[in-house]
């Protein structure tokens, strides 16, 4: 049976991240956990966090333990960040993608993983092009193993939706407040899924999905969201604003997407679209950026951006989330 098939019903799913005293064993969505963890996370990233320049945090949270990056789809940031937040916390660091892995030759995903167990890997970071694969993993895992999602298909990118959320957080004040726009390709993003599941638990003011037609989500997916197909009355006194890139690699069908000058023209985060914008409004992107497609150079370089500050904030809550399961470990 694949790893499809036997997918986690949502709530279930979010129930096998805690153990029996409602602490963090596996980080597999955002969606069911309550905002007490969320905020506890955000604040433990937070501390390590220094300023540039200087030293980056370290701890031996980690020493002894091992902690395996199983990337089945490309990425720079995500297991860049993991493999530094592994060491910085004194862990010893694997790394294995689709070009080294057994899995290409046939190997099923869950032989993998038992492989990894005999080796004595404690933690496992998982990104799959394929739903459910991350869960699945979860359940078939040994007691003293933890799943970490790094990127599941368009379904879940849960650190991706915490540096967000941290993110936030240091350059506003409430999230009760705020009104967040988030434009591009939602449908197929899993950033977008995650950053708004966060979003929701930490009780936003107002968040507004802005796309193509094509592009647009499930409504049923994200109760709540304002779905906008105009980028005006989207990014209008909006507080944060997030471009998404084109999520092509998950789309069969390209028909109905517009042409690359069409849709700077109507969904661009430009300097002039953003000056409806709440005058202090910051502007996110979760990378890899096409540059006048989805946002202006001028903007990703400029004074709203926080772009790059999302990048730094990624070690610090990978090690956040790292550090948590380490102490199911040590606990046991």
């Amino acid at each position: 049976m694949s790893a499809t098939d036997e997918t986690e019903k949502p709530d279930e799913e979010a129930a096998l991240q805690l153990d029996a005293a409602g602490n963090l064993r596996h980080l597999l969505t955002l969606k069911g956990l309550d905002k007490a963890l969320l905020t506890d996370i955000l604040d433990d990233a937070e501390r390590y966090l220094t300023l540039p320049g200087t030293l980056p945090a370290r701890s031996q949270s980690l020493a002894g333990r091992t902690v395996a990056n199983l990337f089945f789809e490309p990425s720079t940031r995500t297991r860049a960040s993991f493999d530094l937040a592994g060491k910085r916390l004194g862990a010893d660091v694997l790394n294995l993608d689709v070009n080294t892995s057994s899995r290409k030759k046939g190997e099923s995903i869950l032989d993998t993983i038992y492989t990894l167990e005999a080796m004595q890997v404690d933690v496992m970071v998982v990104r799959d092009a394929s739903a459910g694969v991350p869960a699945n993993i979860a359940r078939n895992v040994q007691e003293h193993v933890c799943i970490l999602n790094a990127g599941e298909a368009e379904v879940s990118h849960p650190t991706q939706g915490l540096l967000d959320l941290l993110t936030i957080r240091q350059h506003k004040r409430s999230f009760s407040d705020l009104k967040v726009a988030i434009v591009g390709d939602i449908r197929h993003s899993r950033v977008a899924m995650s950053a708004s599941q966060g979003l929701a638990t930490l009780g936003i003011g107002e968040l507004r999905l802005i796309s193509p037609p094509s592009l647009a989500p499930d409504p049923e997916s994200l109760p709540g969201a304002v779905i906008l197909d105009n980028l005006d009355e989207g990014l209008a006194d909006a507080d944060v604003v997030m471009a998404l890139r084109i999520q092509r690699e998950r789309i069969g069908n390209l028909e109905g997407i517009p042409a690359i000058d069409q849709y700077f023209a109507n969904f661009g985060i430009s300097e002039e679209r953003l000056k409806i914008a709440a005058p202090d409004v910051i502007v996110m992107h979760p990378g890899p950026m096409n540059r006048g497609i989805e946002i202006e150079s001028v903007v990703a370089d400029g004074p709203r951006s926080v772009i790059t500050q999302q990048v730094t904030n990624g070690v610090a809550v990978r090690m956040a989330v790292l550090d948590r399961v380490s102490r199911i470990m040590t606990a046991r």
